[in-house]
């Protein structure tokens, strides 16, 4: 696993091309920070699922630079903590936030998914998308 993490650490720690953000417009449906292939389409189906209010905190496991926890954050007004590993991808998720106007509810901690240091019964929903 110490391999693996440092290869994301690498990855998000490039900086994004104007290739890239063509692949994402053109696979995922919009340049929204999408880091992995949950498409804008299935991110919507899980708002709609989910049924996030105001007052809600959403978990996003595996978030990498915020996909799809602050989309959904802004589209339902609710709050979210972002957890992934590679700090840098995080890092980036925080500079999304705060362009999207999203800095004051939203957080993020460094954690292993399989190690979450959170109590039980903390968040209203949590969602992980091409993370397992």
């Amino acid at each position: 696993m110490p391999g693996l993490i440092e290869r994301m650490r690498q990855r998000y720690a490039q900086p994004e091309s104007e290739a890239a953000r063509i692949v994402e417009r053109e696979v995922i449906g919009g340049n929204v920070g999408a880091n992995g292939y949950t498409t804008l389409a299935q991110a919507e189906r899980l708002l709609e699922q989910l049924s996030l209010s105001r007052r809600a905190l959403l978990l996003d496991v595996g978030a990498g630079r915020g996909w799809p926890g602050l989309h959904l954050a802004a589209r339902s007004g609710c709050r979210v903590v972002l957890t992934d590993v590679p700090e840098p991808a995080l890092r980036l998720a925080m500079k999304s936030a705060r362009r999207r106007r999203l800095y004051g509810r939203s957080s993020y901690v460094l954690a292993d998914g399989a190690h979450l240091p959170f109590r039980d019964g903390l968040f209203h929903a949590t969602v992980h998308t091409d993370t397992l």
